[in-house]
Order: structure tokens, then C-alpha cells, then sequence
């Protein structure tokens, strides 16, 4: 009996530069991440995303990834380089996630099972816990969704093209990758990419 349920959607995350979010695009990708944490090693600025993001073709997702920042600080970088979805990559509550006139993400770090329940009901990102904010390859036990809906959770946390078939079993919304598709911290591997996506959707993608 075939499958019914629909295929995960694909985010590729820390996008730095053109080619490598033209590499996502056209091996199938659904969503970019741009990460806006000054810290992080796939750090971009709000002018460097913008250059990017309007040589787009259309019906791409654009995704923002912020740590510690206000919701006017968000909403003013998402509106000036042109981000059409929040991801929150630290700790906040419903009364942050209201106060954003743009459209959010949140983002569970998940430390112990209970964790990936966390904004039930909202569709979230669930990642490993890890202090430098994401992107170090620390996978989640896969255990931990045994028996709940994921029909609203983007698995994200030490994916790769060797192993996120594993998690396509689960259910989820979708699926984020950085580190499991780069060549360097910072720099996509286009191969790579799109073995990602064909392991999510099918050696139909990136025809």
C-alpha cells in the first residue's frame, strides 16, 4: 500500500552566498535560513541576505534565524532583507511569539523527551540542545517521537544525506540541514545537497 502521507518539506540552512542558495533551489529545496547571529560562522548581515534573497526565483521560502533579539528587531530585519518567516533560535514564550508581526518559527532545544512537546499545537523546529545555537551536527534521538503527531514539527540537528532517511518514517513537517551538506563551515557542497534532497523526496527532485 503506498504512502500517504506528504513528503517533508527540505530547508537548507546558512546560506551565505548565491550559489549556494542556487544550488538549493534547483536541486529542490523548499526553504533558505539565513542566519542573523552575529557569533555564528554562517553569520550573515541583513544587506549581505538582502543581495541574496532578490536574485530568488519566486515561491522560495525565505527563513531569518535569530538569537536574542526583540520582535522589533526581528520584524525590522526581516522586513529589510526581505524574509518571509521568523525562526526564534532561543528560549521565548507565546506572549514574544504574538508580539512579532511577522510570521514564526520557534525552535525547541530539546534536552530530555518531554522538551519535544513544547508549543503543541504550533508548527516548530526541534533541535539538540546546544549552546552555540545549532549548527554542530548534534543529532536527537529519534525515540523520542515515538507514538506523538510530528505532523507539525521541522526536525532539524545533525542531519545528512547518510541518514535522514531514519526519520522519514516519523511523519515530520519537514527536515533542516547545515552542517550535513557543507564542504567548509559556511560553504555548501552542491553534491551533497542534493543527495539530502533526493534521500527526503525522490530521485524526481532537481529534474
Amino acid at each position: 500500500m503506498p504512502d500517504s502521507r506528504p513528503t517533508p518539506r527540505v530547508k537548507i540552512c546558512g546560506i551565505t552566498n548565491l550559489d549556494d542558495a542556487m544550488a538549493a533551489v534547483e536541486a529542490g529545496a523548499d526553504a533558505l535560513g539565513f542566519v542573523f547571529y552575529e557569533k555564528s560562522p554562517r553569520y550573515v548581515s541583513v544587506q549581505e541576505a538582502k543581495a541574496i534573497v532578490t536574485q530568488l526565483p519566486p515561491f522560495v521560502e525565505r527563513v531569518g534565524l535569530f538569537v536574542n533579539k526583540t520582535p522589533m528587531e526581528v520584524d525590522l530585519a526581516c522586513a529589510e532583507s526581505g524574509m518571509s518567516l521568523a525562526q526564534i533560535h532561543f528560549d521565548v514564550d507565546e506572549s514574544y511569539l504574538h508580539a512579532l508581526h511577522t510570521k514564526a518559527l520557534p525552535v525547541v532545544r530539546a534536552r530530555a523527551p518531554e522538551d519535544v512537546m513544547t508549543f503543541e499545537g504550533r508548527y516548530r523546529l526541534v533541535d539538540a540542545f546546544c549552546e552555540s545555537y545549532g549548527g554542530a551536527g548534534k543529532r536527537l534521538n529519534l525515540e523520542w517521537f515515538e507514538g506523538i503527531d510530528c505532523s507539525r514539527i521541522v526536525l532539524a540537528g545533525g542531519l545528512t544525506p547518510e541518514n535522514v532517511s531514519e526519520a522519514l518514517a516519523y511523519g515530520f513537517y519537514g527536515v533542516d540541514v547545515s552542517s550535513g551538506v557543507e564542504r567548509a563551515r559556511g560553504k555548501k557542497d552542491p553534491a551533497r545537497i542534493r543527495a539530502f534532497i533526493e534521500a527526503v523526496k525522490g530521485s524526481a527532485c532537481g529534474r
